[in-house]
């Protein structure tokens, strides 16, 4: 691997949720609300897609829809159409006990979407994990973690790794592919240094992560043992995707929040070659594809969600910095 490169001039508060899509990487600065695209030139400062008035963790593109896309934001998840408007599917944390936000989300290869949620404060055991499937239904699937990250997903859609940050534990699962159901866990990697954020597997089944607080990624076999690392010139890794034209680049994103003295280079997007590719974000699929309002409908009756499919950031907006 070759030393990286700075992807643009401009440096993010909270860089996450990046993916590769489109011929292109986008990703999120999530307290800000942005929705950004990489540019071409390391020259220039990230594109603004749109700005949501709350918290945005994380994207998926949705099938058939250019320019759309389904996105964990606020307290819940939402699409945002090529205008840049959010329609709610479900704010399930609305109401919560303590005041809550989306973290990371993704799709998995069989078009659902996933996407945790945990609290402002980091509230132990506050966040959930939450499935949206195909038909728009929104289930939480996974309860009492702190901070999630990922979710990322086997190739095939059989495995699935979850981070649980504050705990510095990532899970490995089984899925189901006809239904999306999880099986028992199992313990993949624990750290003892750093905490695991953005995640993403590549074409041998090898899982990336990035590691906060260390200034490094990590990659690490099927079975679970350390293969490599790389070096960052940040001390906060955040989200990180396998891009490019061949999908041998690895895209870093990185935070400033927190550090009260950041280096020049903290909260920049890096990117590195490596040797095993990995695939484009895979796009969110409603039922429907030709009237994806109709997938959407059944969130409003989403027992298994909670929360209210009206409305806007309203209820986050203010806790914005």
């Amino acid at each position: 691997m070759t030393a990286p490169t700075v992807l643009a001039t401009d440096r993010l508060e909270l860089g996450e949720g990046i993916r590769w899509t489109d011929g292109r990487a986008v990703l999120t600065d999530i307290l800000t609300g942005r929705l950004l695209s990489a540019p071409g030139d390391p020259a220039a400062p990230h594109g603004l897609i749109t700005q949501l008035p709350c918290p945005l963790g994380a994207v998926a593109p949705v099938e058939g829809r250019p320019g759309h896309w389904i996105a964990a934001a606020g307290t819940g998840v939402c699409r945002i159409d090529d205008a840049g408007r959010p329609d709610w599917i479900a704010r399930p944390e609305d109401g919560a006990p303590v005041p809550m936000r989306m973290n990371d989300g993704v799709a998995d290869p069989h078009g659902r979407f996933w996407a945790g949620s945990m609290a402002y404060e980091a509230t132990e055991d506050a966040g959930s994990l939450y499935r949206v499937d195909r038909d728009g239904s929104v289930t939480r699937v996974l309860r009492d973690i702190t901070v999630p990250n990922g979710p990322a997903f086997s190739h095939d859609g059989t495995l699935m790794y979850l981070a649980d940050s504050a705990r510095g534990i990532v899970r490995r699962y089984p899925v189901d592919p006809a239904t999306g159901d999880l099986g028992e866990p199992e313990r993949f990697v624990t750290f003892g240094t750093g905490s695991p954020d953005g995640m993403t597997t590549d074409s041998e089944g090898g899982l990336w992560t990035a590691v906060w607080g260390t200034g490094q990624a990590h990659r690490y076999h099927p079975e679970g043992t350390l293969d490599r690392t790389v070096e960052l010139p940040a001390a906060q890794p955040a989200g990180l995707c396998l891009g490019g034209p061949d999908g041998r680049t690895l895209l870093v994103t990185s935070a400033r929040i927190g550090l009260p003295r950041p280096r020049p280079l903290d909260g920049a997007v890096f990117a590195f070659r490596v040797d095993v590719p990995g695939a484009p974000a895979a796009p969110y699929r409603p039922a429907d594809a030709t009237d994806p309002d109709r997938a959407d409908s059944a969130a409003a009756d989403s027992v298994a969600a909670g929360g209210s499919a009206a409305g806007a950031c309203a209820s986050t907006g203010d806790l914005l910095p």
